[in-house]
């Protein structure tokens, strides 16, 4: 008789993460591969969890479709904002008022 093993009653979802040197004031970036890029600055443990998790509400937004970007342009739930007419990370942005509310 053959032995049957039967699936583990979890999955991994992994994330990987890079520390990175980001613009001045940019503590974390979400990819659009879904990695997640943390400034190499970041020294306090509890910081660097905090923006990890702030940048994993990002992956979930982009994998379920609500959240794109591109160079000229972040695409939240079909509606266009140009990176020019905003300052990024502004926690009124619909994106970013998600992911801090969450964290």
């Amino acid at each position: 008789m053959a032995y049957k093993q039967k699936p583990a009653p979890y999955s991994y979802n992994v994330i990987p993460i890079y520390n990175s040197t980001l613009e001045e004031g940019v503590l974390g970036k979400a990819d659009r591969r879904g990695g997640i890029l943390v400034n190499k600055e970041i020294k306090d443990p509890a910081q660097l969890e905090e923006v990890i998790s702030h940048e994993k509400i990002h992956i979930e937004q982009m994998q379920r479709g609500d959240l794109d970007y591109d160079e000229q342009n972040v695409y939240w739930k079909g509606k266009t904002y140009p990176r020019s007419k905003m300052k990024e990370g502004a926690k009124d942005l619909p994106w970013e008022t998600e992911a801090y509310k969450n964290m």
